[in-house]
């Protein structure tokens, strides 16, 4: 039996849906959705700088040779598992929680189909070895903007969070 995960590549993804390489995060990526409506600046909470749209919305494609590099945004982002093989994601919480979750389609042993990553939490994910592709879509309200995202320092991670170090650093370039 063919599956529409084995009968796909990761390339024929990249190219089907136009992704690009993610310029700051790494995997591939392509903006799918920025709300036309925007929340002023004086009506968020004073962590943003300006007005943001409404949400935003990503394709966001992992392969063998990407991961997602730790990082944190100032907003809520929920990822949606598409197709493919399994991530391992990192959470990495202010007050010095940290989780592993399973994005994948095997909900019945803990995988999840959906996560929400909180607004401040470190976040990175990478394909569990093995894998050949993961194909998700990323939502995050109020919407995405570069001036957003925090790119992690190695170094700075693994003093605060000791126990995760090995995929810290698998994680962080």
């Amino acid at each position: 039996m063919t599956t529409a995960t084995s009968a796909i590549s990761a390339q024929e993804i990249i190219d089907t849906l136009g992704l690009e390489p993610h310029p700051e995060e790494g995997g591939h990526f392509r903006e799918t959705h920025r709300a036309a409506e925007t929340h002023k600046a004086e009506h968020l909470p004073h962590r943003y700088e300006g007005p943001r749209a409404h949400s935003t919305a990503i394709y966001y494609l992992l392969t063998p040779n990407t991961f997602s590099h730790l990082h944190r945004l100032k907003s809520e982002e929920i990822f949606h598992f598409y197709l493919g093989d399994p991530c391992e994601m990192l959470h990495l919480h202010p007050d010095g929680r940290q989780e592993t979750v399973i994005l994948g389609h095997d909900i019945v042993n803990g995988q999840r189909v959906q996560q929400v990553v909180p607004a401040g939490v470190w976040q990175g994910m990478r394909l569990l070895p093995g894998g050949s592709f993961a194909l998700m879509g990323c939502t995050v309200a109020p919407g995405f903007e570069y001036r957003d995202y925090e790119h992690a320092d190695r170094d700075a991670l693994l003093q605060h969070y000791p126990e995760p170090s090995e995929l810290i650093r698998l994680l962080t370039a």
